[in-house]
C-alpha cells in the first residue's frame, strides 16, 4: 500500500489574484446594502406586479419581453417568501417588513456583479493581454449606470450577464485545442446563454445574431482548412449547429412551458386570449364554460366572440334600439335594429343557430351539428330579430354593409339573413363546428360578404358600442373576420318567454376541450409581437441619439422626507473613454483597410485577425445594440444603452493596448500614452466617487452639493430648500 500511496499528498492550483479581486469588488458595489432603499424604485413597479402575479400563478401577457427574465425575479421572491401580497401603485411606496427585499434585488444584483470578471475573462480570450481585462473590468467596476441598474429588480444586467457569458463561452471553444472535446461543453453553453439572452429580453435577439455571425465566419473557415478532414469538419459543424440553433429554440420555448405550466390561474390579460386559452385556466371563463356542449348545433344558444382583441374583446350583441334614420352627416341606414359588438357579458350577447328550412328553435334529439359551408340563420335570443345584412352603408365604415336585427317595415327591404359558416382553422371539410376550439368566419350567401368587427365606435345613439359590419372579402382586412363560439347551451324551449329564462340556465355535459401545449404556445407568442401597450411620453424619455453624451438622466428613487436620491447616471469619464474609443477604432480601421488594399501590410497577420476579430464582437455588438433603437417607434430610457455601453468599455483597453504595442514604437510616445491613461483612470475613479450618493442614495447631500452634480443642464437633480 505505501508503494501505490505516497504521503504527502500536494494539490497544485493556479490562481488568478487579479480575478479573484475584481470579483470581489464587483460583489461589494452591488451587494452591498442592498436593501436599501426600503421602497419602490422606479421600474420595480412595472416588474414587481408580475412577480405578484408569478407568486399566485396568476396568468398575464408581458409584451416587452419572454417569460425567463420575469422567472428570474420571481425566483429571487419565492427564495425570500414573497407571496405576491404587495400592491405595486406606487414609486417611492414603502415595502412592509414582511416583504424581503434583499431577495426581490439578489439575482439582479448578483448578475451584475458577475459581469465584472466575465468581461476580464472575455478580453482573456480576444487574445489581449491580463492588464487590458483588468482594465475592463476597471471600466465596468466604477461605471455609476451599471450599479444602479444591477441594484433593482430590474432586468438589464442579467441580459447582459448572459450576453457576455455567451460570448465568453464561444470564444473559449474557439481557442481551445481541436483535439480536446471538452471544449464543446464552452459551445454548448454558449448556446444556453444565448437562449438565456433571447428568453430576458428580445433585444437579446441582436447579440444572439452576432455571435451567430461570428460562429458562421469561423465555420466557413473551418470548412475551407484542408488539413482537417471531411469527417471532422462535418462533425463539427454539426454540433455548431446543434448548440448554436436547435439548443437555443428548444430552451426558448421551454421558457414558455415553464411560463405556461405555472401560470394556470385567471387574471387581469385573459380577455387578450382566445377562448380556447382562456379554457385552460383555473377560474374565470373555464369556471363559466364547464361543462358546455363541444359541438355547436341547430338550435343551440351560443355566445359569439371576436377573434379581434383590439381595441377591446367583445361580443356579437344586438338590444331594442334601431339605427337612426339619418345619420350625422345625412346618409341615410335602414332604421333596422342595431347590431354591435359589446365588451362586457350581457344577456342580449346570446343567440340561436336556426337551420333556415325549419322553423324550431330547439337542438334535436339526437343534436345535428352543424358543419363547414353549412348556411345557417342567427335569432337574437332576446329580441327574436334575424341576423342580417344589406346593400346599405355602415354608419362609421360607409364602404361596408351595413349588420342589423331584421324588422320588416313592409318597404320593399326583403330579409337577407342566410349566412354561411366557414371553419377558418378547419382539419377537413366536413368538419363540425365546435365550442371555443373553431374560428369561423359568417359569409354572407347574398352577398359574399363577411361579418366583421372594425374597430369604430358608434355615436351616442349606439350607446358607444363597437360597430360590426359586412365586408367583401377582396376589401376586408384579416383581422377581425374570425368569431369563436364562447357560451353554449343547447335550446330546449321554442317559446320567447321559455326561452329568455332559459338563458340563465346552461346545461351541463362534460366534454374535455383542452388545447396543446403548442397551440398556447403560438397564440401567445402571436400576441406578445403584436398586441402593444398604448405608448406614452415620459418624463424621463430619451432619444437614442442623446445616450451617447449622456444628455439626460432617470430619477429612480427620492426620499420623502430629505434629499436622499438615487439616479441613472453614467461615470462621465468612463462615458467620454468610450466614445473615444469608438471613434478610434472605426478612423483606425478605416485607416488599415485603404492601406491593405494599396498593399501595405501595417500589421502581422495573427495581430490583423485579432484587431478584426475586437471590432466584430466590440463594435458590432455596440452597433446591433444601438441601431434597433433608432428604428423603434417606442418610448426609451437612458437604461436602453448600457448593453451598447458594455461592449465599448470591452472595447477601450484592448484599443490602447493595440495602441501602445503595434503604432507607438518611441518610449516618449509610450511614456505620454501611459500617462494619459494614468490620468483617465484616476479620473474615472474620481468621477465614481462624486456620483457615489446618486448611485447609491447616500449619504445624503445639501442643495448646494446637488447642484454642483448638475454636470449638464439637461440633467434632473431633484432636490429640497429649506
Amino acid at each position: 500500500m505505501s508503494a501505490v500511496l505516497q504521503l504527502p499528498l500536494v494539490v497544485t492550483a493556479r490562481v488568478d489574484l487579479v480575478l479573484v479581486l475584481v470579483s470581489l469588488l464587483a460583489l461589494w458595489t452591488r451587494l452591498s446594502h442592498l436593501n436599501y432603499p426600503n421602497a419602490v424604485v422606479f421600474d420595480e413597479v412595472y416588474y414587481g406586479q408580475f412577480v405578484s402575479l408569478y407568486m399566485k400563478r396568476v396568468f398575464f401577457i408581458d409584451d416587452s419581453g419572454p417569460p425567463l427574465g420575469h422567472m428570474v425575479l420571481a425566483l429571487g421572491a419565492y427564495l425570500g417568501g414573497f407571496d405576491g401580497n404587495f400592491v405595486w401603485n406606487r414609486i417611492g411606496a414603502e415595502y412592509p417588513s414582511s416583504v424581503s427585499v434583499w431577495s426581490l434585488r439578489l439575482l439582479p444584483a448578483l448578475c451584475g456583479a458577475l459581469c465584472v470578471p466575465l468581461v476580464y475573462l472575455l478580453t482573456l480570450e480576444l487574445r489581449f493581454s491580463h492588464l487590458a481585462a483588468a482594465g475592463a473590468a476597471l471600466l465596468l467596476l466604477l461605471e455609476n449606470s451599471l450599479i444602479v441598474q444591477s441594484r433593482f429588480m430590474l432586468l438589464e444586467s442579467v441580459l447582459i450577464f448572459f450576453v457576455l457569458l455567451a460570448f465568453f463561452s464561444y470564444l473559449r471553444f474557439h481557442n481551445c485545442p481541436p483535439s480536446s472535446w471538452l471544449r464543446f461543453g464552452w459551445l454548448l453553453l454558449s448556446g444556453v446563454s444565448c437562449a438565456a439572452a433571447v428568453g430576458v429580453k428580445y433585444m437579446g435577439v441582436f447579440s444572439y445574431l452576432l455571435l451567430l455571425g461570428v460562429a458562421s465566419l469561423h465555420s466557413w473557415k473551418l470548412i475551407g482548412d484542408r488539413t482537417v478532414s471531411h469527417l471532422s469538419v462535418c462533425v463539427q459543424c454539426v454540433c455548431r449547429v446543434v448548440c448554436l440553433l436547435v439548443v437555443p429554440v428548444l430552451l426558448y420555448v421551454f421558457w414558455f412551458y415553464v411560463h405556461l405550466s405555472v401560470l394556470n390561474r385567471s387574471g387581469p390579460h385573459d380577455q387578450l386570449m382566445s377562448s380556447a386559452f382562456q379554457a385552460t385556466l383555473q377560474g374565470g371563463l373555464s369556471r363559466i364554460t364547464q361543462g358546455q356542449p363541444l359541438e355547436v348545433a341547430y338550435g343551440s344558444q351560443v355566445t359569439l366572440r371576436s377573434s379581434a382583441s383590439q381595441p377591446v374583446p367583445c361580443w356579437l350583441h344586438s338590444h331594442k334600439a334601431n339605427y337612426p334614420i339619418r345619420y350625422e352627416n345625412g346618409r341615410g341606414s335602414s332604421h333596422q335594429q342595431q347590431v354591435t359588438c359589446y365588451p362586457f357579458k350581457d344577456v342580449n350577447n346570446w343567440w340561436i343557430i336556426k337551420d333556415p328550412g325549419r322553423q324550431e328553435l330547439v337542438v334535436d334529439s339526437p343534436p345535428r351539428p352543424v358543419r363547414h359551408s353549412d348556411v345557417i340563420q342567427l335569432v337574437h335570443g332576446m329580441t327574436s330579430r334575424f341576423l342580417n345584412s344589406h346593400d346599405v352603408a355602415a354608419p362609421m365604415s360607409p364602404h361596408a354593409q351595413e349588420v342589423s336585427g331584421y324588422i320588416d317595415f313592409n318597404v320593399s327591404m326583403p330579409a337577407q339573413n342566410l349566412w354561411r359558416v366557414e371553419i377558418s382553422n378547419r382539419e377537413a371539410e366536413s368538419e363540425v363546428w365546435k365550442t371555443i376550439l373553431s374560428e369561423v368566419q359568417l359569409v354572407h350567401v347574398n352577398t359574399s360578404a363577411v361579418l366583421k368587427l372594425s374597430g369604430l365606435s358608434l355615436s351616442d345613439w349606439g350607446f358607444r358600442q363597437l360597430e360590426v359590419i359586412a365586408e367583401k372579402l377582396f376589401k376586408a382586412h384579416s383581422s377581425g373576420l374570425e368569431w369563436t363560439v364562447e357560451e353554449h347551451r343547447y335550446g330546449t324551449s321554442q317559446e320567447q318567454k321559455e326561452r329568455e329564462a332559459e338563458l340563465h340556465s346552461p346545461t351541463h355535459i362534460d366534454v374535455d376541450r383542452k388545447i396543446s401545449f403548442w397551440a398556447k404556445f403560438l397564440e401567445l407568442q402571436w400576441k406578445m409581437l403584436t398586441v402593444k401597450q398604448e405608448e406614452s411620453e415620459h418624463k424621463y424619455s430619451s432619444t437614442p441619439l442623446e445616450w451617447i453624451t449622456m444628455e439626460t438622466n432617470i430619477a429612480y428613487w427620492l426620499h420623502a422626507s430629505n434629499n436622499a436620491q438615487i439616479h441613472l447616471i453614467g461615470n462621465p469619464a468612463s462615458w467620454g473613454a468610450a466614445n473615444l474609443s469608438l471613434l478610434v477604432y472605426q478612423l483606425l480601421a478605416v485607416v488599415y483597410l485603404l492601406r491593405r488594399r494599396r498593399g501595405f501590410r501595417d500589421l502581422p497577420d495573427g495581430v490583423w485577425e485579432r484587431f478584426v476579430c475586437l471590432g466584430c464582437v466590440c463594435v458590432g455588438g455596440w452597433l446591433v445594440n444601438f441601431v434597433p433603437f433608432l428604428l423603434m417607434d417606442k418610448t426609451l430610457f437612458l437604461y436602453h444603452y448600457l448593453p451598447a455601453l458594455c461592449y465599448l468599455h470591452l472595447l477601450s483597453p484592448a484599443l490602447l493596448e493595440h495602441l501602445y504595442t503595434h503604432l507607438l514604437s518611441g518610449v516618449t510616445h509610450r511614456r505620454a500614452l501611459s500617462a494619459c491613461v494614468s490620468a483617465m483612470l484616476l479620473s474615472i475613479f474620481l468621477s465614481y466617487r462624486t456620483f457615489c450618493p446618486l448611485t447609491y442614495g447616500s449619504p445624503e447631500l445639501t442643495a448646494n452639493q446637488l447642484q454642483g452634480l448638475k454636470w449638464r443642464d439637461t440633467w434632473d437633480i431633484l432636490y429640497r430648500r429649506w
